[in-house]
Formats: structure tokens, C-alpha cells, sequence
């Protein structure tokens, strides 16, 4: 599963919930890029860099290089640990990376950048900032980049995330069912259709990912056993069903605008001693009878 996530370049966007949090996939995915050898860029907004370490052994925190911006994000203590660019200035100094060989850059949120950073400003930068590889040219080696975002995808509306979403070559959104966490990844490969993949999988305490069965299919569909099932017509003031004699009654009705074959019948042979209608017209002096020129009365 890690390596399907990790084989395509460009945005691999993680969007989890509050019931379902994604911050450990996120160091999972690090920890997998690190053992690959590949450098890895930790910016960190929402915990500490203690925090963020704690579970990594010393080989994968040597692998990492943080960027903070949890302790002081717009630089108010004038300390100088800071980015003195602030989150804007953090992501366009890794876009001017040189490094030699691939890198993955980890941001931890993109919730977070949405709350300090216009959403079009984010994309433009996240876009520059997954196609480094495609974009400098031969004169700088530099190699695949791996961007990872998470993403709280309930504190926004519609349109950030469907802006963030485009972007992204991999999506994948974290769910789950009887304790179980899923993960269903979206590929989307140039020149090819979209794949739809879905995991079952559990994360260890040193952030290593262990793939499982999911839940019986029963349990898929009805989750609480105790759960009872409400009938939304039984409280209506109407029927939505006919009975019997309804139906028959409804059969044998005539509607006003079926021509059946008795009307037809009775149009077409009068009865003796039926009274019969009959249309006089008289012209008057303004009536046109002229058919050779029948816009005569126009005065044209």
C-alpha cells in the first residue's frame, strides 16, 4: 500500500476526520520514504517537533529536516527561529530546493496553510512545489518529489477541497468500520483512467503499516445490530397504496378527455327526433369577401 502511494510524483493529499485521524499515516509514509533514502522536509504546524520525533528511532529523525512553525509561526518573538517569510516564505524556500536525488516533503496541514494563506496561493505554490522534477530543467538533478498534505477535509467547504483535490495525483481518504481503518486511494495516472483501490490496515506504535481483512459484509451493512428499522411511511396523513375496490374504481372511471368509442358513435349518427344545431351568418359591411385580395380592408 505504501508503495502504490508513493510511486507516482506530485501531491499525495490524505484526508482524514475527526473520527478517523491521519497524522499517522502521514509519519508512516515518512518513515517509508526515509528507509527508501530519501531526504524528507517536515513542515510542522499543528505539534510540537518533539512531538512530531517521538516514535521515529534515531536513523529515521536523522533522515529529517524540520521546519517549525508551531512555536512561533509569524515570527512575533524576533528570536530569529522563525522563517522570516513566514508559511509563504517556508514552502517557496523548498521550492528553490537544489538537493540531488528524490525528496518528500511532508505538510502537516494543509488545514493549517488554508487558515494563514489565500486558497489560490496555496494551490499556485503546491503546484510548484510537486513539479520541481518537470520544471528546472537539466541544468539542476533534481529528483522525484513527493509532496504529502494532510488535510482535515471537515473544517472546510466544497471549494478548497476541490481545489486541493485537482491538484493532487494521489487522494486518499481515511475511513472506517468496527474499529477497523480504511483507506481509499484514488490514482490518477497521465493518459489513463483513474484507479480506485480500497485498504484495510492498522498502524504499529513505531509507525509501521500492517494490512488486514476488513469486516465481514454483513457488518459493512448494518454496523448496529441494535439498531431498529424506522418505517418513513407509517406516520403520513396520506396513502401511498390503493386497496382493492380503489383500483376497480379508479379502472372503470371515464376520464372527460378519452374519445371512447360510444362518444364516437354518437357524434357521428344523430338519433330520430334529436335536436340538431345549425349556424347562420349574415356578412356585414366591414367582412372582406374579396379572396382576391383579402388584406383589401387594410388600406394599404
Amino acid at each position: 500500500m505504501l508503495e502504490s502511494l508513493l510511486a507516482l510524483g506530485g501531491l499525495v493529499l490524505l484526508r482524514d476526520s475527526v473520527e478517523w485521524e491521519g497524522r499517522s499515516l502521514l509519519k508512516a509514509l515518512i518513515k517509508k520514504s526515509a528507509l527508501c533514502g530519501e531526504q524528507v522536509h517536515i513542515l510542522s504546524c499543528e505539534v510540537s517537533e518533539e512531538e512530531f520525533r517521538e516514535g521515529f528511532d534515531s536513523y529515521i529523525n536523522s533522515r529529517l529536516v524540520y521546519h517549525d512553525l508551531f512555536r512561533d509561526p509569524l515570527n512575533w518573538s524576533k528570536t530569529g527561529e522563525a522563517h522570516p517569510g513566514g508559511p509563504l516564505g517556508a514552502l517557496r524556500a523548498m521550492c528553490r530546493r537544489t538537493d540531488p536525488g528524490p525528496v518528500t516533503i511532508a505538510l502537516d496541514s494543509l488545514s493549517w496553510l488554508l487558515l494563514h494563506l489565500p486558497c489560490t496561493t496555496l494551490c499556485q505554490t503546491l503546484h510548484a512545489l510537486s513539479h520541481q522534477d518537470s520544471c528546472l530543467g537539466d541544468s539542476s538533478p533534481v529528483g522525484q518529489v513527493h509532496v504529502l498534505g494532510l488535510l482535515h477535509e471537515e473544517l472546510h467547504g466544497p471549494g478548497p477541497v476541490g481545489a486541493l483535490s485537482s491538484l493532487a495525483q494521489t487522494e486518499v481518504t481515511l475511513g472506517g468500520a468496527m474499529d477497523r481503518a480504511s483507506a481509499h486511494i484514488l490514482c490518477r495516472r497521465p493518459q489513463q483512467c483513474p484507479t480506485h483501490q480500497t485498504h484495510w490496515f492498522s498502524i504499529l506504535p513505531d509507525f509501521s503499516l500492517v494490512l488486514q481483512e476488513g469486516p465481514p459484509l454483513e457488518l459493512k451493512a448494518n454496523p448496529d445490530p441494535h439498531t431498529s428499522l424506522v418505517d418513513p411511511t407509517s406516520h403520513l396523513t396520506f396513502n401511498l397504496h390503493l386497496s382493492k375496490k380503489e383500483r376497480e374504481a379508479r379502472d372503470s372511471l371515464t376520464l372527460p378527455f378519452q374519445f371512447s368509442s360510444e362518444k364516437q358513435q354518437a357524434l357521428l349518427h344523430s338519433r330520430p327526433g334529436q335536436a340538431t344545431s345549425h349556424i347562420f351568418y349574415e356578412p356585414d359591411a366591414y367582412d372582406d369577401l374579396d379572396q382576391e385580395d383579402p388584406d383589401d380592408d387594410l388600406d394599404i
